[in-house]
């Protein structure tokens, strides 16, 4: 586990998947926000929910987040698109709802961060978000990453084109987390 001041990430368990397909697949207006591929009746007993529990992969690292105070199940965070020829990727959290609020995005990210750029050796980390998305926009700005443009009427969300914000990151910006 690599664990931030709050919280650890560590490898998906199969008991995280049908905690995370209810509260963050099932829930379609907030997924339909969270991904851009579209939202699909997907039952967890399938073995295709976005969460099932797959082998190491180059392209993306899934991790669980789990709340150190508590030792509860929090949410999800990954690295996709790891480009291992340019040395970047673009990262991804999803908290439960009971979970958001409580200032943990911002120590997924920086935990995320230490992972990218320590461990993996990544020279930039990217995010993607909407533009009314205040609570990850704070988030990545008290991480330190730089609001780099927008991508206009970008993403389909639930019947409507919005605007996407583009935010990135560098190694040599990064100020790792004294321990």
């Amino acid at each position: 586990m690599i664990q931030g001041e709050k919280i650890g990430l560590r490898a998906r368990h199969e008991s995280d998947v049908a905690v995370l397909h209810e509260e963050l697949y099932e829930d379609v207006a907030t997924r339909a926000r969270a991904d851009s591929r579209p939202w699909r009746p997907t039952p967890v007993e399938s073995g295709k929910s976005p969460f099932t529990v797959t082998g190491p992969s180059d392209e993306a690292a899934y991790f669980s987040v789990i709340e150190l105070k508590e030792g509860q199940l929090a949410g999800e965070a990954l690295l996709w698109g790891i480009d291992t020829h340019n040395r970047m990727a673009h990262i991804g959290i999803a908290l439960r709802p009971a979970f958001r609020g409580r200032g943990l995005s911002v120590d997924v990210l920086r935990t995320l961060c230490e992972y990218g750029f320590a461990v993996r050796g990544l020279q930039r980390l990217q995010i993607e978000t909407l533009t009314d998305n205040g609570a990850m926009l704070a988030a990545a700005a008290g991480t330190g990453f730089t609001r780099e443009g927008t991508l206009r009427r970008s993403a389909w969300v639930y019947g409507a084109y919005a605007d996407e914000a583009i935010l990135g990151l560098l190694a040599d910006e990064w100020a790792p987390t004294k321990r």
